[in-house]
């Protein structure tokens, strides 16, 4: 494994090279996979392939070779092992700077999952031939796209990718602490004939996609770590855990359950965005800006409801991550009731703010849990949590999410909202709309992306591009 001097070494050269193209030694890309990365069934394939894709959007400075093999497996045993091709041999005398491998997928067909135990030794063997090589390459590992084909499929196995393949790379990239991009979203959950048209290889569209987000993780400026060379707070006596192949660390801070998760590389500046609520809870969103050099922070303010006394535990972890060197502004990711504290915490300090994302956001407690039938211990809670004595005090109350728009507003507080139409529990027309309908009556920047005939759940867009978008735009990590 080559050393952490060496790593930013080569960090430095292919930021260098993103923005001097001109350079005489380009930067060596080897596309590695089967017929995804190959450009199966795409017309004019090899103009439109992701790595042909790829090479457009990252210029003269680099030279990016496909190495993909119609029906490879990742398996030795499988039926058409990857490592005995002439496409893989090709790669090593390549001598490539960086390596996106991009397998598993065939690797579910009956005859080949059938060796499925083997499958994280032979993908740390592989992993481990290029990191052998005298170029020291930066290896990215690319989970597999999520495919459409039919739960009946006797070759090919959609939910085994899901189920399985997606999280054994995950648990991969971990274990030998490399890049990881998840792909598996870029397709959305929903089948687009113009993206994926035989339901299992990209188009040139959806290709494109691929090739897009593979730049932005290798376009990321990186911090200068040198700034601050001491150990993070939050590490010493951490648990760290795995979070979809990146680092992340538990820990307690002045009495409180917490978590942080750290990218591969930080970006310039240590972006963070802070989730309230719902850890882990889908982490798409989490896992882009983690690709994209963001921290993801958490701090428990369960049952809470975002009373005081939760806005003054966020306003002690946010001064340590600030200490530590973090962004003094950040993304706010509020999903449900974490909309009351992501809120009630912006109102308090709407000068660290950067951004608020809130998903089917609770905007008033009087709405949930007081009007929500079967939220009886909910309501029970969030009165003691805010020593309320009775219902009529709670709804006297002006300290709602719905109060603090003239506030936010008057920052300027870029937000967007995700809900759905058909949402019960937390209904749009009592809570989003209201806001909404007042912050634009502010003059005031505010989105909301409506999901026709969805409910509470899911959260999130299951592509999540759209809120990744914005959150990269208010926190100007978007060059």
């Amino acid at each position: 494994m080559h050393t952490s001097k060496t790593r930013q070494l080569l960090l430095l050269l292919t930021a260098l090279l993103l923005t001097m193209p001109s350079l005489a030694q380009k930067v060596r890309v080897a596309c590695v996979g089967n017929s995804i990365t190959y450009g199966a069934n795409i017309g004019d394939r090899e103009k439109y392939h992701y790595p042909a894709q790829l090479q457009g959007y990252l210029g003269d400075g680099f030279d990016v070779r496909n190495f993909g093999m119609n029906g490879a497996t990742l398996l030795r045993q499988g039926d058409r092992p990857y490592v005995k091709s002439q496409q893989y041999q090709q790669s090593l005398e390549f001598l490539p700077d960086i390596v996106l491998i991009k397998l598993g997928t065939n690797d579910t067909k009956p005859q080949n999952w059938q060796h499925k135990d083997q499958f994280v030794d032979d993908y740390k063997a592989l992993i481990a031939s290029y990191r052998a090589l005298s170029s020291h390459p930066r290896i990215i590992l690319l989970t597999p796209l999520r495919c459409f084909l039919p739960d009946d499929n006797p070759s090919i196995s959609s939910q085994l990718i899901a189920q399985e393949v997606r999280p054994m790379v995950e648990e991969i990239a971990y274990a030998e602490h490399l890049d990881i991009i998840n792909m598996f979203n870029v397709v959305g959950d929903t089948w687009d004939s113009a993206v994926m048209p035989d339901r299992l290889h990209p188009s040139a569209q959806g290709a494109g996609s691929m090739a897009l987000k593979i730049y932005k993780h290798l376009s990321v400026k990186a911090d200068d770590t040198t700034a601050d060379a001491r150990e993070p707070f939050y590490r010493a006596g951490a648990q760290p855990f795995n979070f979809h192949g990146f680092q992340g660390y538990d820990f307690v801070s002045d009495g409180v359950p917490c978590k942080v998760v750290e990218p591969r590389v930080a970006a310039k500046g240590k972006p963070w965005i802070w989730r309230a609520r719902f850890w882990g809870h889908e982490p798409q969103t989490d896992i882009d800006l983690l690709e994209r050099g963001f921290h993801v922070a958490y701090c428990d303010v369960a049952d809470l409801y975002g009373a005081p006394q939760a806005v003054k535990r966020w306003d002690t972890f946010y001064r340590r991550m600030v200490k530590a060197g973090f962004s003094r502004k950040m993304a706010l990711e509020g999903m449900s009731r974490g909309g009351l504290i992501v809120y009630n915490w912006a109102a308090k300090n709407p000068c660290k703010v950067a951004c608020i994302y809130a998903d089917a956001p609770v905007m008033d407690i009087t709405q949930w849990p007081m009007a929500s039938e079967g939220n009886e211990a909910d309501t029970r809670r969030m009165m003691q949590a805010y020593g309320f004595k009775s219902e009529a005090e709670a709804r006297a109350w002006k300290g709602n999410p719905l109060d603090h728009a003239r506030t936010l507003a008057k920052a300027s507080i870029p937000i967007l909202h995700v809900v759905g139409d058909m949402d019960e529990g937390v209904r749009y027309r009592d809570n989003t709309r209201v806001f909404e309908e007042e912050m634009k009556a502010l003059g005031a920047p505010i989105r909301v992306i409506h999901k026709p005939s969805v409910g509470h759940h899911p959260h999130s867009l299951s592509n999540p591009q759209p809120i990744v978008d914005f959150i990269l735009q208010a926190m100007n990590q978007d060059d």
